[in-house]
């Protein structure tokens, strides 16, 4: 269920020490006691479902009235350009590293001059997270109107300093789905009290600037999205789009905006303390430093962001592409779950046209049983089937992985070649260009969510394919129909499905699961009849939570 965050504040002022999440172990595990924690939050999860009470009546919201940005905005001749071919095309530019996604994102808000909304399930208050709040800042400061929707899951202990935040005039920020209480213990309680409504999340990753551009995938805002984290970085994929679409995710983000389950964050918290000017310097200036040196020089300035994109856009692609997404539930429909949401039937729907070919690309991967139907129908009718997904060694979250290694053997059975990601993937040093996260014993670790058809059609979102993915979160994506992108995409994911970035679980004829890892050879040389590079502990764990039937909540 739950993404690896930092539940620390946004980075506008300190808080001396981070905070607990207490509705659930977002940073599940990486360490033992935070696998326990999974553990006992699933236990509590299976007790208490039958105890789930009514959502607390949520106040009526009026619609915001949409953001009206002038026709002579610096980035309106790139959106000229990219319809000049069809107005039903956009021009797509994939963001492949942390690097290209950080860079992007800041020259977009440097060139930006009307609007910049951002939607995420995730942001961390690290160096990379402190340094864009910073910059979103200083764009308030020079009149651009600034929307920031966070959903409540990475926000504990935070309030105050997000308030802090929303009282600049030039700023915004809605909470999504808020927990009645809103620290420790009694966070935990009301989650669980709660649980029908609360366990309905946003997982949605948007940046849309002066509704001209955005970016929409699989990155939350935080160090190990961007290549930029000391112990673990994930692969990871969105794309930049400057279009129709832009127009599309602008919309989706009206309707959450304009939800009854988005909050003011003035709602939920108490007077913020404004932080000490000289509190704030330190603390941009450290990010700053560290960031260009990760990165290189900054885009800073109209002049400089405008034109980092206008170069930028020679590798962006030509080509129609379409938003898919979950809206936020009706408050009479959170216990409705029984149903996929819109985007995964969409996603779906397009899956059943493949003629030869399907490659999924996913962090956690679950599959129910009318899933693994039609895939074993793909396989009877000549459709190969690969999936790349997490290894344990490489998976964030023990609980997901749990849920994964419980149908494995069924994923095996029904035609589906599997990898599992290696945490010392070779291909980091390509992907990664800071060199330091690659070395042991930093993991490299997978959060993309692509699928791609026939290598003519490419999906790209925060869709993993799991089911509270498919069943109960919020999600969005493109599905778009482009061969040369579906191509460049699909060789990605096959790099990462060679020996020396993943191993290859395959059936051994005895019942089980053998791992193979130099599985390009014909006859594998070097296997493993356990989860490989892993201790007894973590294996011990996911077996136990392999045991208790909650693959929906994971």
């Amino acid at each position: 269920m739950w993404e690896r965050s930092q539940d620390r504040d946004l980075g506008i002022a300190p808080t001396g020490a981070d905070c607990v999440l207490g509705i659930a172990a977002a940073r599940l595990d990486r360490s033992r006691a935070r696998s326990r924690s999974a553990l006992v939050l699933c236990l509590l999860v299976a007790l208490l479902q039958g105890c789930a009470v009514a959502p607390r009546p949520l106040a009526t919201k009026q619609p915001a009235a949409p953001v009206q940005c002038s026709a002579d905005r610096p980035l309106a001749p790139l959106a000229a350009n990219a319809t000049a071919a069809g107005s039903a095309d956009s021009d797509i530019t994939l963001l492949n590293t942390g690097r290209q996604a950080f860079l992007w994102r800041i020259a977009l808000i440097e060139a930006a001059t009307c609007s910049i909304d951002a939607q995420y399930y995730i942001w961390n208050s690290d160096d990379s997270g402190r340094y864009m709040a910073a910059r979103l800042l200083a764009a308030a400061n020079r009149g651009v109107h600034v929307r920031l929707l966070l959903d409540d899951i990475n926000v504990a202990g935070r309030d105050g300093v997000l308030a802090a935040f929303d009282r600049h005039p030039g700023i915004e920020v809605q909470i999504y789905n808020p927990t009645a209480e809103r620290q420790g213990l009694a966070r935990g309680v009301s989650f669980l009290r709660e649980f029908t409504r609360l366990n309905r999340r946003m997982h949605n990753k948007s940046f849309t600037v002066d509704g001209i551009v955005t970016i929409l995938g699989g990155r939350n805002i935080g160090d190990e999205y961007f290549d930029a984290d000391p112990e673990m970085n994930f692969r990871d994929r969105d794309v930049a789009v400057i279009g129709p679409v832009a127009g599309q995710v602008t919309a989706m983000f009206d309707d959450f905006w304009n939800s009854p389950l988005a909050r003011p964050v003035g709602e939920l918290a108490a007077a913020p303390a404004v932080p000490e000017p000289e509190q704030v310097a330190r603390l941009v200036e450290a990010s700053t430093s560290r960031m260009t040196y990760l990165h290189g020089p900054l885009p800073l300035g109209q002049a400089e962001g405008v034109e980092w994109v206008r170069v930028a856009l020679d590798d962006a692609v030509h080509a129609p592409a379409r938003l898919v997404y979950d809206p936020p539930p009706a408050l009479d429909a959170l216990g409705a779950t029984d149903r996929m949401q819109p985007s995964s039937q969409a996603l779906r729907d397009t899956a059943r046209d493949a003629q030869t070919e399907i490659l999924i690309e996913s962090a956690y991967l679950v599959l129910d049983d009318d899933t693994l139907a039609q895939i074993a129908g793909f396989h009877a009718r000549g459709v190969r089937v690969r999936a790349l997904t997490n290894s344990l060694a490489a998976n964030d979250v023990t609980a997901n992985h749990a849920a994964y290694a419980r149908s494995r053997v069924a994923m095996l059975d029904a035609g589906i070649n599997l990898y599992e990601f290696r945490p010392d993937a070779v291909s980091c040093r390509r992907l990664v260009e800071n060199p330091a996260p690659c070395a042991l014993p930093q993991t490299f670790g997978l959060h993309a969510k692509t699928f791609v058809l026939d290598r003519r059609v490419v999906y790209v979102g925060s869709l993993n394919m799991n089911l509270r993915s498919r069943y109960l979160n919020a999600e969005s994506g493109l599905i778009i129909e482009s061969p040369q992108l579906a191509g460049r995409i699909a060789l990605d994911i096959e790099e990462n499905m060679r020996a020396g970035n993943s191993w290859r679980p395959v059936l051994d004829g005895q019942g089980g699961i053998r791992w193979d890892e130099d599985h390009d050879l014909a006859v594998p040389r070097v296997t493993y009849d356990r989860e490989p590079r892993t201790d007894w502990s973590r294996r011990a764990q996911s077996t136990v939570i392999a045991t208790l039937p909650l693959e929906k909540y994971l």
